[in-house]
């Protein structure tokens, strides 16, 4: 009697783990590639959702507020490529060189802005939170 109920067991547990690793081995295949986004060069519109963070920085550590639009994944133009990422940076630090830039950026936090991109470059420093780091930029519209 117990070899009747082994062998039952047997193929019951056999059943069940081809079930289970049928489905995993045909959803790893059905993984599709992820693709490059469109290419953003000198002059090209840069358009996401702006974003603030605090982040300690300049004389005696104080907080300051940094920039961040988070959009599409972009392509930036050479030597940078994709910044070591498979589809290109997704989110973009805005470095305001003015006091002006800052307190155009302050009132448009959280909204869908779009900027005109001068210079863009991957993110290289410990201390930056993005993938990319625009410089030289200008607010073409604000949503």
């Amino acid at each position: 009697m117990t070899k009747q109920r082994f062998g039952k067991r047997l193929a019951f547990a056999a059943i069940m783990a081809v079930a289970f690793a049928a489905p995993s081995a045909g959803a790893q295949q059905a993984e599709p590639v992820p693709k490059a986004g469109k290419l953003i060069s000198a002059g090209g519109v840069l358009s996401g959702e702006l974003n603030t963070m605090k982040v300690r920085g300049g004389k005696a550590g104080k907080r300051v507020s940094t920039y961040q639009i988070t959009s599409e994944p972009r392509r930036l133009p050479p030597p940078n490529g994709l910044c070591n990422l498979e589809t290109g940076p997704e989110t973009f630090q805005l470095i305001a060189s003015s006091d002006a830039q800052t307190a155009q950026l302050k009132n448009l936090v959280g909204k869908e802005i779009s900027v005109k991109v001068d210079e863009v470059a991957c993110a290289q420093d410990a201390g930056q939170m993005s993938e990319a780091v625009v410089t030289k930029w200008s607010i073409v519209t604000a949503h």
